[in-house]
């Protein structure tokens, strides 16, 4: 990953490439904010930079993830009572090659292991323990990237302290996360912590536009869906189809929500709708979710006249966008939205989606009533 890869952050580019030239490497650094604003981008260009420095062939190597002396530790599920990283390194590699911007539930569904919980263990940290005990293979900086720290188990997160209290010598240490909250204070006091922030909307734009042939009016779709997410405007950019099959399905929630409460019959067609979606794997669902979220709010935004931030609207199968709209207000919208909300957070926890989804579903079907 090169400096000029990464889609904007030019003043922490800056940042980061002058504290290497000016010899100011702490040894121990927590990038944070969400995969998609570009956290383990940087990371691997930080890393290679620092390398590069030491030794000129080593780009290549950082490129293809296959330099000895930079390592990874990153989530994985038990397998045959064991759970180290280096197992799942080929996968890892492979998508972090083909799409840097992943994102936990990517890896997640790139394992193919959503009814298993992946966590950093106390193992892996004595493995990696061991790796660094040992002298650098190119006789420079011995670097590890540990990504999505907060995946740590606390037995995992105690000895991992420890590694950083005393590491050995001439070694970096660069851990990601999307927020400190699940982190231990003790290891937040350790490290200094970098900001990543969301990628601005022009620079968002001007990435996509350099790397991409879209047209300009899907692209200011794309910038307004994805809220500084490279990986989300990705998604966006390659959903295709999946749009008009999230609008289809939301098209049909909302009108047997509208129409259960007089005929309670329709209940079963939101059953039905459920069980669809539960069919789904959690990505996709976590999607349709935030689909969801972002048109409800729209049609918030279209109920209180503010048509100049309406981005999109639904118009597709005689849909009565208007008319929709002034179900939304404030005296349902904040319930609703957090109803999404909680099936989003009960589809991270491996909750069953059927149950997820029916609950979601009848739900709206109280909110949307509710007068403003």
């Amino acid at each position: 990953m090169n400096w000029e890869n990464i889609a904007g952050q030019e003043n922490l580019k800056k940042l980061l490439r002058e504290s290497i030239a000016e010899n100011r490497v702490s040894h121990a650094q927590l990038f944070v904010g969400k995969e998609g604003y570009g956290t383990l981008p940087m990371a691997l260009a930080y890393a290679k930079e620092i390398l590069s420095s030491e030794n000129e062939h080593a780009a290549s190597k950082v490129e293809h993830l296959n330099h000895l002396d930079l390592h990874f530790s990153f989530p994985v599920f038990t397998d045959n009572r064991n759970s180290l990283s280096k197992n799942k390194f080929d996968e890892f590699r492979e998508m972090i090659i083909s799409s840097p911007y992943s994102s936990y539930d990517d890896w997640t569904a790139f394992l193919e292991s959503e009814n298993k919980q992946l966590f950093i263990s106390a193992d892996e940290v004595d493995d990696q323990n061991q790796k660094f005990s040992l002298k650098s293979f190119e006789g420079g900086t011995k670097i590890l990237i540990v990504w999505r720290a907060d995946k740590m188990n606390i037995a995992a997160a105690n000895k991992f302290l420890k590694f950083l209290e005393e590491p050995p010598a001439k070694t970096v240490i660069i851990l990601t996360a999307e927020t400190t909250n699940d982190i231990l204070p003790t290891i937040l006091s350790r490290t200094q912590i970098v900001e990543v922030p969301r990628i601005s909307d022009e620079d968002l734009e001007t990435y996509l536009k350099k790397n991409f042939n879209i047209p300009q009016d899907k692209i200011g779709e794309i910038i307004h869906q994805a809220q500084g997410d490279l990986n989300d405007a990705l998604k966006l950019m390659q959903s295709g189809n999946k749009s008009d099959e999230f609008e289809k399905l939301f098209i049909q929630w909302v009108r047997d929500a509208f129409m259960v409460k007089k005929k309670p019959e329709f209940l079963k067609s939101i059953i039905f709708w459920a069980r669809e979606i539960a069919g789904w794997n959690r990505e996709k669902q976590k999607n349709f979710l935030n689909y969801c979220s972002e048109i409800f709010r729209l049609a918030l935004l279209q109920n209180y006249q503010s048509e100049d931030l309406v981005y999109k609207k639904i118009d597709a199968n005689g849909f009565n966008w208007l008319g929709f709209s002034k179900f939304i207000s404030g005296a349902n919208i904040e319930s609703i939205l957090e109803e999404i909300s909680t099936a989003d957070l009960h589809l991270t926890r491996n909750g069953n989606p059927k149950i997820v989804w029916t609950d979601l579903g009848i739900k709206l079907s109280r909110y949307i009533h509710k007068n403003a």
